[in-house]
């Protein structure tokens, strides 16, 4: 048996996957069709313009669906290995059901509503996407640092606690670049000023998103110890 057989693995694997696709072949596709220029340009930019605009919107919602799947197999993994009897633990977990769930939304809203259609929309996708994501994130590894070392194991937090803080880097250096950057432009020049400052934000928001799906490579390994079976009872009309 192949390792993305065992248990429910391939979900947060095929998320990653599919999503680090998505960014890579709108990048790709607009550079490629010279929509942007090739060295580092926003994600967003790459997905403005069609046709790598229907592409990336269409991998992304789906990348939104795998992201919801993998975020309520997870509530129901820790659900099942801690009961009832520990009641903040449970809340901390409905918590980050709620935050997952959310922020695999926003990712849909930032695949729909692209920067030069409607900016306000994109924007609140990308807050929901990374910013609730990151708080997602800091539930989880809040969770694997409660649930250590009966369920999870101390690497498996160290881990978790280490992309948590690269996200959380990745954020801050984001926004307290666009907040420093003086004009934001689709074509950029080396001689145009705010250039280095531009590049920091565009490599911030890689690292940014890459950070963020990495999280769920965590996941791989605890997936694959159990199934999530569905139980359907014909409903009793009599």
């Amino acid at each position: 048996m192949w390792w993305f057989q065992q248990g429910l693995c391939f979900l947060p694997a095929a998320l990653v996957v599919w999503t680090a696709a998505s960014f890579i072949f709108a990048y790709i596709t607009a550079v490629v069709l010279r929509h942007v220029d090739p060295l580092v340009p926003y994600i967003s930019d790459t997905g403005t313009t069609a046709p790598e605009r229907c592409v990336f919107g269409i991998m992304l919602d789906v990348s939104a669906f795998a992201g919801m799947a993998t975020v309520y197999v997870r509530y129901k993994q820790v659900e099942a290995l801690t009961g009832e009897v520990d009641l903040r633990l449970n809340k901390l977990n409905r918590l980050g059901l709620l935050l997952g769930l959310v922020s695999s939304f926003g990712m849909a809203v930032v695949a729909n509503f692209q920067k030069t259609t409607l900016f306000s929309m994109h924007l609140v996708g990308a807050v929901l996407t990374f910013g609730v994501g990151a708080l997602y994130i800091l539930v989880q590894t809040l969770l694997s640092l409660r649930m250590q070392p009966h369920v999870h194991s101390r690497t498996i937090y160290l881990v978790r606690l280490g992309v948590g803080l690269w996200t959380l880097g990745s954020i801050i250096s984001s926004i307290l670049i666009i907040l420093m950057t003086v004009r934001v432009l689709r074509h950029h020049v080396q001689q145009s000023d705010g250039y280095t400052a531009h590049m920091i934000s565009t490599v911030s928001e890689w690292f940014l998103a890459f950070s963020f799906i990495s999280f769920f490579l965590t996941y791989i390994r605890d997936f694959q110890l159990f199934y999530l079976n569905i139980l359907i009872r014909p409903t009793n009309y009599a």
